[in-house]
């Protein structure tokens, strides 16, 4: 067998690899965004033609987009999106306070016992978030702040996992740097915002885009602590709409709202989808 002929079947079996592995790479995303597909193709539908379809279409040849008009006119859905976008904006806000100086505490700052509280912070991950519902709801209702966005933003303002995502990437500046800095007489904090904050930046927006993703989907806490039709969130507006709205009957406009609701965060995440993939990377790379 000469060379010529054994490099030719190595590229026919390179590209048959590549051929399976593009194959089921599309598979999987056809798998993943049919759902999506199937939602928006509901939402144009009338409620007729929905449900006149013995079988289910894959196509309609009559698009209409009266059920997002429906959307708006018939329920509240504009005022769970403020409601929303005001919670998410002033939550994910005050977690990167939070997140930045405890980070920034934990990997710059010596102090006794310093690497031991680390440790039990981390411990925090290890209990499922379930478990503290009820006691932030009975500290909640005892400082009477139901229906309230305070009450609402106040338990959702730190988190560790960021924060230990954070301190990573804090830990991996030089430590050079931060003591020329202060050779310069530069202040800790001045050295944080110009220098650490920084350098840390792609990690920093995929906090705060993942951040509104959770705040956006969040449904178990603004349910509990909730009642009150003027505080609810689009993840209990749903809820709200599919009782009392559009009915459990009227797909179509259900489907509706939910592709308003679910457009931001998809936008948000097509444009910064490579932010997102550079910070989580950043985040697991060591040294």
């Amino acid at each position: 067998m000469n060379y010529q002929t054994l490099e030719r079947k190595t590229l026919a079996k390179k590209a048959v690899s590549k051929g399976l592995t593009y194959a089921l790479l599309s598979l999987w995303a056809l798998l993943v965004l049919f759902p999506f597909y199937w939602m928006i193709l509901s939402s144009v539908k009338s409620y007729s033609a929905y449900n006149g379809e013995s079988v289910p279409s894959l196509i309609t040849l009559h698009p209409t987009i009266e059920n997002y008009f429906s959307a708006f006119a018939d329920v509240a859905l504009d005022r769970y999106l403020l409601n929303t976008l005001f919670f998410s904006v002033v939550t994910t806000g005050l977690m990167l306070v939070v997140t930045v100086l405890a980070a920034f505490g934990f990997s710059r700052l010596s102090f006794k016992g310093r690497d031991l509280a680390f440790t039990l912070f981390l411990a925090l991950m290890m209990i499922p978030s379930e478990l503290v519902v009820i006691t932030n709801f009975v500290t909640i209702t005892k400082m009477d702040l139901r229906n309230t966005f305070m009450g609402l933003i106040l338990p959702s303002v730190t988190s560790v996992f960021y924060i230990y995502l954070l301190k990573e990437n804090f830990s991996q500046i030089p430590d050079e740097l931060y003591w020329a800095a202060k050779a310069d007489g530069t202040s800790d904090m001045k050295y944080l915002f110009k220098v650490m904050v920084p350098i840390c930046k792609p990690t920093l927006i995929t906090i705060t885009i993942l951040k509104i993703i959770e705040c956006w989907n969040s449904y178990v806490w603004p349910r509990l602590i909730t009642d009150d039709s003027n505080f609810y969130l689009v993840s209990n507006g749903i809820q709200e709409i599919r009782e009392h709205g559009f009915g459990r009957e009227n797909i179509p406009a259900m489907m509706a709202a939910v592709v308003v609701i679910s457009l931001p965060l998809i936008l948000l995440f097509l444009v910064f989808r490579k932010k997102i993939m550079e910070g989580v990377a950043r985040g697991g790379t060591k040294g």
